[in-house]
């Protein structure tokens, strides 16, 4: 027979049991989380002997970015709302080092991606963020951003469209890096980046603070408010009309079901411009 003092240390045991799987589940879910995140922005530039996992954002845990999945459509239970890519080859150009800055910081510059779900139009951030801009009218000009695919979209806990890679593998560059710039736009409350922004992807390391000023050509359109802390460049803005067309991206899902994949839509910028206004 089991006295009461025995049903009392019974009863601790397992509410210490409880409690340690409790914290362990947690900690899983924290780890699904920041492995979410930095497959998202991660990218290792072309040339760079870093090699950048899962685990980058590591301590972005004060992110806010709730990981709770819900699964998404499967490729073959959404139809494509996109049309044919436009014929054409992708290039494949690299250059050793960041060009030369000619852009006139005074003026206004726009960025018009050209896709197969519809025109994307941004307003670019010329003075708070001139060599990201530079880059970007530079490798426009250069027909860099055409004829590839949005590789990736995220739809659980941050909510990207993440392009710019012309291998179309998340590891593609221009060979070169631009430095972090605008990180205190006023736009960037509360370690968010509002619907509409267009920033920088990098290989920041918020645990170490290793990894700033890696930007190259990828870049990532935020369809909904995300919490992010601010380690990328915000360099434009998306117009109302290229909202919807990411939106519709959105609307198809992506292809793990997991919240983190290639989208199921087929994105492709046919064309990217950079104008002067």
């Amino acid at each position: 027979m089991v006295t009461q003092e025995q049903r009392k240390r019974q009863l601790a045991r397992e509410k210490f049991l409880r409690q340690q799987q409790r914290r362990t589940a947690a900690r899983r879910k924290a780890r699904m989380r920041n492995s979410v995140i930095a497959s998202v922005l991660g990218v290792i530039l072309v040339g760079s002997v870093a090699l950048y996992t899962t685990g980058v954002m590591k301590g972005d845990g004060d992110d806010k970015a709730d990981a709770s999945t819900s699964a998404q459509p499967t490729p073959s239970a959404v139809a494509d709302p996109c049309k044919k890519a436009e014929s054409g080859k992708v290039k494949t150009a690299t250059w050793k080092k960041e060009p030369s800055l000619t852009i006139d910081k005074s003026a206004k510059y726009t960025m018009k991606l050209a896709t197969t779900c519809g025109d994307i139009d941004i307003a670019l951030k010329t003075a708070a963020a001139p060599h990201t801009v530079n880059s970007f009218n530079f490798l426009a000009a250069k027909g860099y951003f055409d004829h590839t695919k949005c590789h990736r979209l995220t739809t659980n806990g941050i909510y990207v469209l993440q392009c710019g890679d012309p291998t179309g593998s998340g590891s593609g560059g221009p060979g070169y890096t631009i430095p972090d710039e605008n990180l205190k736009d006023k736009s960037l409350k509360g370690d968010t980046y509002p619907a509409g922004t267009v920033a920088m992807a990098n290989q920041f390391n918020s645990s170490t603070g290793e990894g700033k000023n890696t930007g190259g050509s990828q870049f990532f359109l935020v369809y909904q408010d995300s919490p992010l802390p601010a380690n990328y460049t915000p360099f434009g803005t998306v117009s109302e009309s290229g909202m919807t067309v990411l939106k519709k991206i959105a609307a198809a899902g992506e292809s793990t079901g997991a919240g983190d994949g290639a989208p199921n839509a087929t994105v492709v910028i046919n064309k990217a411009t950079v104008t002067k206004s």
